[in-house]
């Protein structure tokens, strides 16, 4: 069987033995059901990493770890950020999920103005709460070391700010004359995409992202949901840059 990954503090890492507990360690034990013996994964989320051996199960939530290995997992190059627009419902969390599975480094909520979700105060928050938990629960099912960001949710006049500082820039749109899979890419610095949501980028906003260097490329002879939209064209993306070589 895989080993399975749990997160702990950074800080952890550096030491011999790691203890695993709170909500992990509750996973460990009352979920997983490892015992003494078992190989399992630490990491911090941000790139650091060790291998160990449960040597010992401690109640319900609690498990001792001696660490046999460390790595470290370096920053990929080119940085491939999402912008993504506020589904409906649970599409949200399947888009970041997918995306994390995939390789994305970044996700950047978007309060697109053909969205007919809008985050707002509490409900805007616990959406949120929700991305960050997918992105993380994601990350460690697909045993990464270093999880994707989800920031807050941004304007279109910030995501624009974001745009212009790319190295490469993009709007997925139906109607655009370039396709992505033969877009010139760098081999270095960020990639930015934007998805629109399920209505579509308004026509302002498509003015406002090409203005700032981000052109409409299409996907493929189908339109996608927005919520496996990301995913799809995040394939593309790093598979031509070769973070999949």
């Amino acid at each position: 069987m895989t080993a399975p990954v749990f997160v702990v503090p950074a800080a952890d890492l550096a030491a011999d033995h790691v203890t695993v507990a709170g909500a992990e360690g509750r996973h460990a034990v009352s979920v997983r059901r490892l015992r003494v013996g078992e190989a399992v994964v630490l990491t911090d989320g941000a790139g650091g990493g060790a291998a160990g051996t449960v040597t010992a199960v401690e109640g319900k939530d609690r498990l001792q770890v001696a660490v046999t290995g460390r790595r470290t997992e370096a920053a990929p190059v080119p940085r491939l950020t999402v912008v993504q627009a506020l589904p409906k419902g649970d599409r949200g969390e399947l888009a970041v999920e997918t995306m994390t599975e995939a390789g994305v480094d970044a996700v950047v909520p978007w309060a697109a103005s053909r969205c007919v979700t809008q985050w707002k105060g509490e409900r805007g928050e616990k959406a949120l709460a929700k991305w960050r938990a997918t992105a993380r629960e994601a990350g460690k099912q697909s045993r990464r070391l270093r999880f994707p960001d989800v920031t807050g949710p941004m304007t279109t006049r910030q995501v624009c700010d974001l745009l212009s500082g790319a190295s490469f820039a993009a709007v997925l749109h139906e109607e655009g004359a370039l396709p992505l899979a033969r877009a010139v890419l760098p081999d270095h610095g960020d990639l930015v995409l934007v998805v629109g949501p399920e209505g579509g980028v308004a026509p302002e906003e498509l003015a406002a992202f090409a203005a700032v260097g981000a052109a409409p490329h299409r996907l493929g002879p189908t339109v996608l949901r927005t919520s496996t939209a990301g995913v799809a064209a995040a394939a593309v993306l790093l598979t031509r840059t070769g973070r999949w070589n």
